[in-house]
């Protein structure tokens, strides 16, 4: 039975405890007691976000239990692995914006704590990127927004057929944060734009294969896998890398096959990701959209896709769409602690901007909800200059973790996931390669892994061309 954050450590959040690690919060009057649960199975601490009637949305009670528990845990030569997880159907389906949208209407004192609050989100999502330790994210169930912090940024996490992976922060007049501008310019071709600019939907195996889970595995066998890790033993002296192998085979035992078109939508289909990276790599939203229009007046299985693509553009906030496009470009050039940096700047200019509160109030706290009324209302009223003003002040954010490591430019465990669009291309410019040594080389580095085949396959499908001795070339 897992013991209640206030009752696990009754030295929790005093003076003494905090007095070695300068910056970590504790509990404040008021704090919500039961909102996180901390449990200890042998070498597993768990992290259980506990407010499922509200999809456990992230708060600041929630983050200053986890966070001291985290930095805790990093000295505890006990705990080997840690994992969260959520109670429900959620992990957790984001930040608690409504809250945040009502401290706004505060005035610049409300503001003030809202950006406080997410400095206080964004350490801990760092922390979480950098962490010491084997962490693991079960992303079983809706996992948007602030659950995608929790989550994305460590080396394993655990898709399941529940799962319902968004940023959905340009519908509500935001931008895609929790670290959005590290590892969506970073996923294959340009569908993290895409995802960032119209809010859509990865859901089940999907969430696997396009690279936001690093392993696939059905919702039931979740305990069992918490289990089975309790029972891992290190070595003292093996390093990070080799506790990651271990436990990277420890989660392909409990893998049982991918699910068939027949199950659940399984891949993107091939015309529609060729086409998100045609329309979504243009310089510009203009340019964006006019691909989607020529693209909406073809004939074909991409005209409704086209259409709809455009039109949900087009709904969302003009300011949050210009600001999200800049941070997507220029956010592949920004290391893991400049993108916490920097898009508290940008969180801290839409705490002052009528867009976010606008949309949050007008879509999660009026009843009936409404269409939110944001301004400027087009495109074309949004200038360049106000779309500069939101990156134009230096970094500033102090975060927790400075330490050697903790400011990388690529994730330091990316292969254990599936392989990128990237290596692909590499093998195959290599040459003398038919698709299938492709495959068939892939499957061998990365030890028969459950979903290898079949990602580089698609991979394969898109890119690659077989020539007359049937070694394929790479097209784009």
């Amino acid at each position: 039975m897992p013991l209640k954050a206030r009752i696990m450590n009754p030295t929790f959040g005093t003076q003494r405890q905090l007095s070695t690690d300068a910056g970590i919060p504790r509990e404040l009057p008021g704090d919500e007691p039961d909102d996180v649960l901390f449990n200890t199975i042998y070498g597993v601490r768990t992290i259980e976000l506990n407010r499922p009637k509200k999809l456990n949305s992230l708060n600041g009670s929630m983050i200053r239990k986890i966070l001291p528990r985290l930095k805790e845990w990093e000295k505890s030569q006990l705990a080997n692995v840690i994992v969260m997880k959520g109670a429900g159907r959620a992990l957790c389906a984001g930040g608690d914006v409504a809250a945040v949208a009502q401290q706004n209407q505060e005035g610049p004192e409300g503001q003030q704590k809202s950006k406080d609050y997410f400095a206080l989100e964004y350490k801990l999502d760092h922390l979480i990127a950098t962490y010491s330790k084997p962490y693991v994210a079960f992303m079983d169930g809706i996992t948007m927004g602030g659950g995608v912090g929790l989550s994305i940024h460590a080396p394993f996490r655990i898709a399941t057929e529940k799962t319902v992976f968004a940023m959905p922060e340009t519908t509500i007049g935001f931008f895609p944060d929790v670290g959005a501008s590290f590892f969506l310019p970073r996923m294959d071709g340009q569908l993290g734009t895409y995802l960032a600019l119209t809010s859509e939907q990865l859901k089940g195996v999907n969430v696997f294969y396009n690279g936001i889970a690093t392993h696939y595995i059905d919702s039931t066998s979740l305990p069992d896998l918490e289990a089975r890790l309790s029972e891992l033993v290190f070595k003292d002296y093996d390093d990070i890398q080799e506790r990651y192998r271990v436990i990277t085979s420890t989660i392909e035992e409990f893998v049982t096959g991918l699910p068939t078109e027949r199950d659940q939508a399984t891949q993107i289909p091939s015309d529609t990701r060729k086409a998100i990276d045609r329309c979504f790599s243009r310089s510009s939203i203009d340019e964006i959209l006019s691909e989607l229009d020529q693209l909406s007046q073809t004939e074909g299985g991409l005209r409704d896709w086209a259409s709809k693509t455009r039109t949900t553009i087009m709904q969302r906030s003009p300011t949050s769409v210009k600001v999200t496009l800049e941070q997507m470009r220029v956010g592949e050039q920004w290391n893991i602690a400049q993108a916490f940096q920097h898009e508290h700047n940008i969180a801290s200019k839409f705490m002052e901007h009528h867009d976010f509160t606008e949309g949050v109030s007008a879509l999660l706290i009026r009843k009936p909800k409404e269409k939110p009324v944001f301004q400027p209302q087009t495109l074309e009223e949004v200038d360049n200059g106000s779309v500069r003003d939101f990156f134009a002040q230096r970094p500033r954010l102090l975060l927790l973790n400075t330490k050697l490591g903790s400011d990388y430019n690529v994730y330091p465990h990316a292969w254990i996931g599936l392989p990128r669009e990237e290596e692909v291309r590499k093998v195959v410019e290599e040459g003398n390669k038919t698709a299938e040594e492709v495959v068939m080389h892939f499957v061998q580095m990365k030890e028969g892994k459950q979903g290898v085949k079949e990602k580089v396959t698609e991979i394969l499908k898109r890119h690659a061309e077989a020539r007359d001795n049937d070694f394929v070339t790479w097209v784009q």
